[in-house]
């Protein structure tokens, strides 16, 4: 089973400045909780024992928050200085991991996923790196995936005025970092467009579907629905 996992909670929130107000968008407040307790829970019930936070606008806020640990799984921090972009930021971490493969997960979404069933997807499938997919009703806002019947990727297409349904990435991925590290990357990237783009045609990487809930407190449209979601949330 998966046992570590890297957390990207480094982002600005720009679109919840008004709402923030110098609070670092992981640990927006949800029903008196850090949004990242809620990630952090989730993780936990999965069996995680132990998560890299990447962190950098107001880190110190996350670090003296949580210190080393949160319940049973233990924490570490990637700290940037400097903007590295979603790819600089993974792999900064990644030179923090003791496991392999490694769990990789936004800090301000959180995507209901089957980790057990994500692992084995996988797994089964001999790959270095998967994608868990969901499914929208107008990709226009995000640019699509496509892939084959056994899940392997096949084609990242742009945004499009289309507004067609499609499958569009959820922002979870399991990695072989070995694999990640075999590649000549910069230090400021971003993963999405200078590398899943940029390999899937010579490298069998795979995505996996998943249905179930997913919300992104970046959008504040979003993040006011979370009150009531997280009201009841299974995971504490």
């Amino acid at each position: 089973m998966i046992s570590e996992a890297v957390i990207l909670a480094g982002g600005f929130g720009t679109r919840l400045s008004s709402v923030l107000q110098g609070i670092p968008k992981p640990m927006a407040p949800v029903n008196g909780r850090p949004f990242l307790d809620y990630q952090m829970a989730y993780l936990a019930f999965h069996g995680i024992k132990r998560v890299i936070l990447a962190v950098g606008y107001l880190h110190d806020q996350i670090i003296s928050h949580y210190g080393n640990r949160f319940g049973n799984i233990d924490i570490v921090y990637s700290i940037e200085h400097e903007p590295l972009g979603t790819g600089g930021a993974i792999k900064k971490a990644l030179l923090e991991s003791k496991e392999n493969p490694v769990l990789v997960l936004n800090g301000d979404t959180f995507f209901e996923l089957d980790l057990r069933e994500f692992h084995d997807f996988y797994r089964r499938r001999n790959t270095t790196l998967t994608i868990a997919m969901r499914e929208v009703n107008d990709t226009s806002c995000y640019g699509s995936i496509e892939v084959d019947w056994n899940g392997r990727i096949t084609g990242f297409y742009e945004k499009s005025e289309s507004g067609k349904k499609g499958k569009i990435n959820g922002g979870i991925y399991l990695i072989d970092k070995n694999f990640l590290f075999g590649f000549n990357l910069p230090d400021k990237f971003s993963i999405e467009k200078d590398f899943f783009e940029k390999i899937y045609r010579d490298h069998n990487i795979y995505a996996m579907l998943c249905k179930n809930y997913f919300i992104d407190i970046g959008v504040p449209e979003e993040y006011s629905k979370t009150k009531d979601d997280f009201r009841h949330f299974r995971y504490f």
